[in-house]
């Protein structure tokens, strides 16, 4: 594994460009300086020691050098040897309602905004556990598998919408058992189901799946997004209706998702306009039985920096040996051309 151990001056890079700016904006004010004394190709020829060739690899070679540095400064690593790390840890899988009634405005924007704000907050309140992502409506699909990397299960969650399930319902048996099977072997006691919906439209039997899910060890909490008194479905500019063209009010249905969540020995939180309800769970969470979860990490890094500091010096080197002109002296001793070489013969 290749990793920076200081990437941080990386940013030193942005010099080597700024260099480049200010050479050409020289060159350009010399061009003009000498287009004051006369025609361009006359004035050269009257400074035959004069060599722009040389003054831009000298430049060159020094933006080289400072792109060098600022590796060398960055401190590139290679992963020189694995270990199988052990920690105290808890899984959990978030289990998010995508559709289409999670757009009712009772909350503002509506649920499903709020409900990744939710997420947000489950993902702060983390240390050393393990996440992974399901979307569901009519089907359930895992977004994101178990990782401990939480960066990543944010950015997921950013991208939440309806979209992502075409089959639209609230298939909470088939979200209940795709994360109850989605957990990593070894974690008995430690694996948590986080069910975030508003509980309405059921496609399956979740109570059966919360029965399947607590013989496997897994606990279930539950949070209801809406309210009891509901509040239509806006899609575009248009909101949701039935058959007889009555505008369809979406309800948070409460008493399934508390009915789950006791099954498992989980707990129910019903989030609110200002208080989501999250730190009961997250409280429980971390006090649930933790297992020891294996992580593969490298142990030992070689440094790789002296090649590229190497390298800096040499550019620096030879940036400060070669003349910005043309040496007469020097010139007379060019063993590489063969005109000069030959006359010398004679």
């Amino acid at each position: 594994m290749f990793r920076f151990a200081v990437p941080e001056y990386l940013y030193l890079l942005i010099v080597v460009p700024l260099l480049a700016v200010v050479f050409v904006l020289a060159v350009r004010s010399r061009r003009k300086r000498l287009e004051r004394f006369g025609n361009p190709a006359t004035v050269t020829a009257l400074m035959p020691d004069a060599s722009p060739s040389r003054v831009r690899n000298k430049t060159v070679m020094f933006m080289l050098a400072v792109a060098l540095l600022a590796f060398a400064l960055a401190r590139p690593q290679l992963g020189s040897k694995l270990k199988e790390v052990e920690r105290e840890g808890v899984e959990i899988m978030l289990a998010v309602d995508v559709s289409n009634s999670m757009l009712a405005s009772d909350f503002e924007p509506n649920r499903l905004e709020r409900t990744k704000y939710a997420v947000e907050k489950v993902l702060e309140g983390l240390k050393e556990d393990k996440v992974g992502v399901i979307v569901f409506a009519g089907d359930a699909y895992v977004q994101l598998p178990i990782t401990s990397d939480y960066l990543t299960a944010r950015n997921f969650v950013a991208q939440i919408s309806p979209d992502m399930v075409s089959k639209q319902g609230t298939a909470l048996g088939s979200a209940i058992s795709l994360a109850t099977s989605s957990f990593s072997s070894g974690s008995e006691g430690s694996r948590v189901v986080i069910l975030i919906t508003d509980g309405e439209n059921h496609e399956d039997d979740p109570i059966a799946a919360a029965r399947h899910a607590a013989a496997q060890g897994v606990t279930i909490y539950t949070i209801g997004m809406g309210t009891p008194e509901g509040a239509p479905i806006e899609i575009g500019d248009d909101f949701i209706r039935d058959e007889n063209g009555e505008i369809v009010v979406s309800k948070l249905d409460e008493k399934t998702l508390q009915e789950v969540a006791v099954i498992t020995g989980g707990a129910y939180v019903r989030a609110g306009s200002r208080s989501i309800g999250l730190q009961e769970i997250i409280d429980r969470v971390n006090d649930t039985r933790s297992a020891s979860l294996s992580q593969m990490v490298f142990e030992e890094y070689d440094e790789r920096y002296q090649y590229f500091l190497g390298g800096a010096l040499v550019f620096l080197l030879l940036e400060f040996v070669m003349m910005s002109r043309r040496n007469r002296l020097l010139a007379r001793y060019n063993i590489f051309n063969r005109k000069n070489a030959v006359g010398d013969r004679h």
